[in-house]
């Protein structure tokens, strides 16, 4: 029997800040969100997830602040998700189901271990 590890699973998108999505949509997103999470938490693999909201600032080296959310290569952070499975091929089949993917945006596949 394998033992279980953990992956993050880290959602990232493009902001659009002039595109407002409608109630319907809005819905419909978190219908999506709401099922891909409760599947998880049915089979025992979820371990923890939140979503990042839009207000931020950046710390540098140089302890300068930036203020806003960071965005690199047009993306950002939208949250995370924390699965406990067997295998890293076994967190990436999850990524494929995940609902940013419908929205445009893209998963990295972690693996995590304590500090």
């Amino acid at each position: 029997m394998e033992t279980k590890k953990e992956f993050m699973l880290l959602f990232r998108f493009e902001p659009n800040f002039d595109y407002q999505p409608s109630q319907e949509e809005m819905n419909q997103m978190q219908q999506e969100w709401g099922a891909f999470f409760e599947n998880l938490a049915g089979q025992g693999k979820l371990v923890s997830t939140y979503q990042l909201g839009f207000e931020g600032t950046k710390v540098a080296a140089d302890k300068s602040i930036e203020h806003g959310i960071y965005v690199s290569d047009k993306q950002t952070l939208g949250g995370n998700l924390i699965v406990s499975v067997n295998t890293i091929d076994e967190a990436t089949e999850i990524a494929k189901n995940c609902p940013i993917l419908n929205m445009g945006g893209n998963v990295e596949v972690r693996s995590i271990q304590p500090m």
